[in-house]
């Protein structure tokens, strides 16, 4: 069974501070918020995972 995520919150968002590693953060539905690693510049940026669904047109 898949796990649910729960939404972020902006208090969330602007505490998460950049680490060694790279930070995901998911929002649910595909949305994540990423951010880089301190030696990268500690961005965050917003992505969105989605599939496109395959067409037979058999």
């Amino acid at each position: 069974m898949a796990k649910i995520a729960k939404k972020l919150t902006d208090t969330e968002i602007k505490s998460t501070k950049p680490a060694e590693k790279e930070v995901n953060l998911f929002d649910g539905d595909g949305l994540l918020l990423r951010i880089a690693p301190l030696a990268k510049g500690g961005k965050k940026n917003w992505y969105f995972r989605y599939a496109v669904p395959v067409v037979n047109d058999g």
